[in-house]
């Protein structure tokens, strides 16, 4: 099974959640990659920061992170999913944020497992599948 982390996800994992960290440790990394939009949006996050030790640490947590694990590209494919997304849930009187959409879009693109906390937004996007990694491995 591949996974696409979003980005609670990898915030968890530079926290050092020990549920989030425990489920990475029983995947192949490989298997485990950040889209794009994961990564403009943690960037972002780190850049708002003043300039302290805990934004230094957070920054060298990112870089390690980004070392571990692979991208999800942007694709055509993945821009014609976030189109899809986007307009089918509008249709419904549903909205969703873009990264979200996006974050989706390259889980569903790539046939990925999304791991996302974001349970009650991530459900409405028709075909994805979702796992919770701040819940305990054993609990499942």
């Amino acid at each position: 099974m591949k996974y696409v982390l979003d980005t609670n996800a990898v915030s968890a994992l530079m926290k050092g959640e020990a549920n989030v960290v425990a489920h990475l440790k029983r995947v192949e990394r490989a298997d485990v990659s950040l889209p794009q939009p994961v990564v403009a949006e943690i960037s972002y996050g780190i850049e708002r920061l003043p300039k302290s030790k805990r934004r230094d640490a957070l920054a060298s947590r990112f870089e390690l992170l980004k070392t571990e694990l692979g991208r999800a590209g942007w694709t055509d494919e993945v821009s014609d999913i976030f189109g899809r997304i986007k307009a089918g849930l509008e249709r419904k009187g549903e909205r969703i944020e873009d990264f979200d959409a996006a974050v989706a879009a390259h889980a569903l693109a790539m046939g990925c497992v999304l791991v996302t906390a974001n349970i009650k937004h991530m459900t409405r996007v028709p075909g994805l599948e979702i796992e919770d990694w701040s819940e305990s491995p054993d609990s499942r």
